[in-house]
């Protein structure tokens, strides 16, 4: 797992961070982590090949069975990020 070290953080937002941690019985990190979690993989985000599949099956091009043997046999390792070094 990585670390992340957040330098500067004005007192204000420490302690809003620290109430809002509190109000849902979670350590400040276990906030800070749920914040950061849900701000970049957001359950409503749009998945690419379930878009896709949704909008064959209502040109009327690819039936269910067809749209779950696709599912299937996809390959659903996670992309790796790309290097900017």
């Amino acid at each position: 797992m990585a670390n992340v070290l957040v330098r500067n953080l004005p007192d204000e937002v420490h302690r809003a961070l620290r109430v809002r941690a509190a109000h849902h019985g979670r350590s400040t990190e276990a906030e800070i982590r749920e914040i950061l979690e849900t701000t970049v993989r957001p359950p409503e985000r749009v998945k690419l090949g379930a878009m896709l599949a949704s909008i064959a099956r209502e040109a009327g091009g690819l039936t269910d069975d067809e749209a779950e043997r696709i599912n299937q046999i996809r390959d659903k390792t996670p992309a790796e990020p790309m290097s900017v070094e």
